[in-house]
């Protein structure tokens, strides 16, 4: 028996889009003889669709599509499609079954997630029951399952064992952060080997806001033991096939590498956030630092060059290097580049506060005025040409507030915002092992960086050969707005931030905890109260790419107003 686990790019709130994408997948699940075919988790409507699910008319609209989509669906197959559902409690987190032009059953997730990106019990009621559907005209009987019901040994899964169920399907909305993939596989081995039973595990590929779904649908038989694999980051209809006895076929496509994942994660939730609302160009502040040059790396992989823009502002303060570095970075990516030097904004403002300012030295104010001025020249040529505006921001500076507001913060999409320092360098060595021009497609890419190691990538970088200038990962990082200005000069090494950062905000470690665990004290508390202070500005900061588990934003809801410290 075939089932097609359709691993899909929807749209949150497009029910024409989606269905488009359902009866396509349907069309071609029925010319392989497959006898089910399953969507993921909320698949009707998007994932998540947060409080469209207050509006009684996107409701509506839910139920009405459903109605429609399961017209389409002859007897020969079972289509399972995740959507919301009803109950006499409340709206559920639903899956149904659809078979010979009606809905067969319907199956109500029972664990619902509370914790970090997900909020579900402020929409949803749980359900209680398990159902048991049939594939099609086979017979064969599967049990269903959603998402969290997973990841728990009380879920729902354990108590398919015994029913007749040949397999147990679990359909998801399951976002990506670093090592996300590991986490799942073993979870779902547990449940394999409590449930004696295979699981087909298919789950959402796109970008959603700043949720990135990863794809990695998967087949295990139940010894929990890996049978088949889909694609990361790519749309699929992953195609396994079921024996009696139990035995599993399906293909094994091989993995990415840590950066290689989060390398395609900022690629793909850059393209979907930029096409899903409805841009067809970005523009990017070129520095010459390594920032910029992998934000408009990232944007030219994910767009291509011919809608990315970039424009350099020069100031009395940036260096030959990094100005020469930033036209470098634009002729290996081949993109436009525009040159607004901002000397003349910047005079006509310091001439305009010298009464104000007499006697006072300069100081961040005017170094702020450089940053701010360059994001008024991006935000017009935005508004003027229709571009959005990209904020190149790393996550070791927006966690410290080392970032303008209404400067460099300024952009409608933060690409990097989750990225750590010391992981952008690790991304630009990454991309330069590559090559310039485009990127390899996906399984190159794979089978490359699979028979490299450390070295290798050491060596392309010596090379320059990449699109990022060896110059522009070597030069000590600087935001130019004053004379010999170093990030060191505020900030500790990226090494020693980016360390405090993953224990104090990604770990919530106490500061005591901070310190027990190697960092000195004196630095340890210097940077945490920057983190506890800069919340305010993360406040004002624009969505960017989730890639670990712990972003700033939905993950961690911090009061501005806070006199706790530690």
């Amino acid at each position: 028996m075939k089932i097609v686990l359709a691993q899909l790019d929807f749209v949150v709130g497009d029910f024409e889009e989606n269905t488009r994408k359902i009866l396509d997948a349907l069309g071609k699940a029925l010319s392989s003889k497959a006898s089910l075919l399953a969507f993921p988790e909320l698949a009707l409507t998007g994932y998540p669709p947060e409080d469209l699910l207050l509006k009684p008319s996107f409701l509506q609209a839910n139920f009405e599509t459903l109605e429609r989509v399961a017209k389409h669906v002859p007897e020969t197959i079972s289509v399972v499609v995740g959507h919301v559902g009803k109950s006499d409690s409340g709206i559920t987190n639903a899956a149904s079954v659809l078979r010979g032009g009606k809905v067969e059953a319907t199956y109500a997730k029972h664990l619902l997630p509370n914790y970090g990106v997900f909020d579900e019990k402020r929409y949803f009621v749980p359900g209680s029951d398990i159902v048991l559907a049939r594939c099609g005209t086979t017979g064969v009987a599967f049990g269903i399952s959603i998402c969290e019901d997973g990841w728990s040994p009380e879920g729902p899964i354990s108590r398919y064992r015994g029913t007749g169920a040949s397999f147990v399907l679990n359909i998801n909305g399951s976002p990506y952060h670093r090592g996300k993939g590991d986490q799942r596989l073993e979870v779902m081995r547990q449940r394999a080997l409590e449930a004696d039973l295979p699981i087909m595990y298919i789950n959402l590929v796109g970008g959603q806001d700043e949720l990135v779904f990863d794809g990695q649908s998967f087949a295990l038989d139940s010894s929990g033991r890996l049978k088949a694999r889909a694609p990361q980051f790519r749309e699929a209809l992953f195609e396994v096939e079921i024996e009696a006895s139990g035995k599993i076929e399906g293909s094994m496509t091989p993995f990415l590498d840590e950066v290689g994942e989060v390398y395609e994660a900022l690629v793909l939730g850059t393209r979907d956030y930029v096409s899903k609302n409805g841009f067809s160009s970005v523009v990017v502040g070129l520095s010459g630092g390594i920032d910029s040059s992998l934000t408009a790396t990232i944007a030219v992989d994910a767009l291509g060059p011919e809608a990315v823009v970039g424009i350099t502002m020069p100031s009395r303060f940036t260096s030959e290097g990094t100005h020469t570095d930033a036209k470098e970075v634009a002729s290996r990516l081949g993109i436009r580049l525009i040159e607004v030097p901002i000397e003349g904004p910047f005079r006509a403002y310091l001439d305009l506060l010298e009464p104000h300012f007499e006697g006072r030295p300069f100081d961040v104010t005017e170094e702020n005025l450089q940053a701010r001025i360059r994001g008024n020249v991006l935000m017009a040529f935005s508004n003027k040409f229709g571009w959005l505006v990209l904020a190149t921001g790393n996550k070791s500076e927006l966690a410290t507030g080392y970032s303008t507001l209404y400067g460099d913060m300024a952009g409608g999409f933060s690409v990097l915002k989750d990225v750590p320092k010391t992981l952008v360098y690790r991304l630009a060595k990454y991309r330069n092992f590559f090559g310039r021009g485009p990127m390899p497609e996906l399984e190159e890419r794979i089978e490359a960086i699979s028979v490299v190691d450390e070295d290798a990538i050491e060596r392309a970088f010596e090379e320059d050969s990449g699109p990022i200038p060896r110059s522009v990962i070597e030069r000590p990082p600087s935001a130019e707005l004053r004379e010999g200005q170093k990030d060191q000069d505020t900030l500790p090494p990226y090494e020693v931030l980016d360390r405090i950062v993953e224990l104090y905000v990604e770990k919530d470690m106490s500061i005591e905890e901070v310190i027990e665990a190697g960092i000195d004290e004196e630095t340890a508390r210097r940077v945490v109260r920057m983190i506890d202070g800069a919340e305010y500005k993360r406040r004002q900061a624009a969505p960017g790419v989730r890639i670990t588990h712990k972003a700033f934003g939905k993950d961690r809801r911090l009061p501005i107003t806070n006199r706790f410290f530690g």
